[in-house]
């Protein structure tokens, strides 16, 4: 029953403030081998802005990923990582693309084509094992390419330059690159037709680099002028006062009204239905959200429903029916409603009241185990509300500071980027999917296929975009200010997160666990250093 508006329900929910918190090592089983490729280990802040996801590497083969590029399985050119020293230069055409990527034109001359061939000759000398030559004895060339045939050779031959030039080629955009961004672009088969006609090279690269934050106005994070908003159902205050009753209310005891009307703090079983009111009577329609049968209904939560409802039924009795109007308010989370004029017809079923014991030092154990008087249970839920309070205090003002930084930087995001931030974040609400529902097998496959993953990039991409440049942004800060944490800090936060792997039985990467908590701690440096120079303002809402 949509009586009920969402803004009732509201809890202060924040991305978690960069605390170190338990680094979770579980890897998701996905169907789609790019979402296994790239889940990386997830921690509590797996939705927060510190886990920078920029790898500057040296380029590695390893990670290509060659587009319409099909090495042959029997060649002994494999692609690696080799850099060693070339007879003869490339030549290497570097121009900027959009999304901060680079297209390299690499020209690789004759003489380097030409030595890689007499390589790739050699090896097939070793391994070849032609009829009437002993293994290991010199075989006449063109009785070798005969054997092995002109077209392996030739294959055999362009692999090996591509993996002996492509580290070369990469030298002016190492330290820039990307991480499993690397892509040769020029189709195989052009290669070997430009290779087997001219006797030498042409290929391109396309990489995405790291991109470059622009501030605006430059240095605008510094002297920051902040307004948080804080939720009023945290003040501590008023929210322990209500822990109080609820606590009190839950010992009392449900008795039956019999001798008068539906009064406020009791609980009504009710019939609900609700219908459009239009001028035209013949377009009347039923609202299925606000109808419900045997609803139970605590007078109590009057504020949390729809306007005027609580005021109309007031005074009713077991077996009554009343009808009147209300309008949804334009705030309504149905968007549907907001505005839409009904009328309403409730039945009351039975009503009850609840019948509490005194609120007196005899039920302090009972209200928080351990305290002996209401005093105690009232400094002690005071206590704990405030706790929540701070950290909701805190969490809101990381946020908003975050949210201001976004906003601040201009970035061209990488493509690369982009979709291994999206895929970590898909990756994540799955595990929470995961262990709140424990998804079958089919279900699995189906939420982690790449039609899934591709609609959530497509369906969440401002917020994933606000999220990088919030991690740059962050990144970018603790370098121009020169921020540093204690090498203590950071043993003693991995050595706890290992303690805490063990404890659940679950297996890590030591190494992954120490670059997760460097980024960690780097984010908390950031915000704790953008605080001290802020003007912060709180206000409630």
């Amino acid at each position: 029953m949509e009586l009920c508006s969402g803004s009732f329900r509201i809890v202060p929910h924040f991305n978690p403030s960069p605390r170190l918190a338990f680094l979770s090592a579980n890897f998701v089983s996905f169907q789609d081998p790019f979402l296994q490729k790239k889940t990386r280990a997830l921690n509590s802040l797996k939705h927060s802005s510190f886990t920078r996801q920029i790898h500057l590497l040296q380029p590695s083969l390893n990670h290509l990923s060659f587009s319409r590029l099909k090495v042959s399985a029997s060649s002994s050119a494999t692609l690696g990582t080799e850099k060693d020293q070339l007879p003869a230069e490339l030549k290497v055409t570097e121009t900027a693309e959009p999304n901060s990527r680079v297209r390299l034109h690499v020209e690789v001359p004759a003489l380097v084509c030409e030595d890689c061939y007499e390589t790739v000759i050699a090896e097939f000398t070793k391994f070849a094992k032609v009829p009437g030559f002993r293994p290991g004895k010199k075989v006449p060339e063109s009785i070798l390419v005969n054997y092995v045939g002109k077209k392996n050779v030739q294959k055999a031959s362009v692999e090996s330059i591509l993996k002996r030039t492509l580290p070369h080629a990469m030298s002016s955009v190492t330290g820039r690159a990307l991480q499993d961004s690397v892509r040769i672009v020029t189709k195989f088969s052009e290669m070997e037709e430009t290779y087997s006609s001219l006797g030498s090279l042409r290929y391109d690269v396309i990489v995405d680099v790291a991109p470059e934050i622009k501030w605006i106005p430059e240095n605008g994070y510094k002297n920051l002028k902040i307004v948080v908003e804080i939720d009023s159902e945290i003040d501590a205050q008023r929210a322990s006062e209500e822990q109080l009753r609820r606590r009190h209310k839950s010992l009392g005891s449900l008795r039956v009204v019999t001798d008068r009307g539906l009064e406020i703090d009791d609980l009504a079983v009710i019939d609900i239905s609700a219908t459009t009111i239009n001028q035209d009577e013949s377009k009347v329609e039923n609202i299925p959200s606000a109808e419900s049968k045997g609803f139970h209904f605590d007078t109590e939560d009057g504020d949390k429903v729809l306007p005027g409802f609580v005021d109309a039924i007031i005074g009713m009795r077991p077996g009554d029916t009343r009808s009147f109007p209300l309008v949804f308010p334009e705030t309504w989370k149905q968007e549907s409603l907001r505005g839409v004029n009904a009328q309403f017809t409730v039945e009351c079923k039975e009503l009850f009241y609840r019948d509490l014991p005194d609120l007196d030092d005899s039920i302090a154990d009972k209200l928080v185990p351990g305290c002996t008087t209401v005093e105690q249970v009232k400094e002690m839920l005071l206590q704990r509300c405030q706790e929540v309070e701070q950290t909701a205090r805190e969490q809101a003002t990381d946020n908003t500071i975050l949210d201001m930084l976004s906003k601040m930087v201009e970035v061209d995001i990488p493509q690369s980027l982009f979709e291994e931030q999206g895929r970590q974040l898909y990756g994540a609400n799955l595990l929470e999917m995961q262990a709140k529902m424990k998804l079958n097998e089919q279900q699995l496959a189906s939420l982690s296929s790449p039609k899934a993953v591709n609609e959530y990039l497509e369906y969440q991409k401002d917020n994933i975009k606000n999220l990088i440049k919030q991690n740059l942004a962050v990144g970018d800060i603790y370098r121009r200010e020169k921020l540093q944490f204690s090498t203590e800090d950071l043993v003693e936060e991995v050595e706890n997160s290992i303690a805490e792997f063990k404890r659940q039985n679950q297996e890590f990467d030591e190494e992954r666990v120490k670059q997760q908590v460097q980024e960690i701690l780097e984010g908390a440096k950031v915000l704790e250093w953008l605080k001290e120079h802020a003007e912060i303002q709180y206000i409630t809402r």
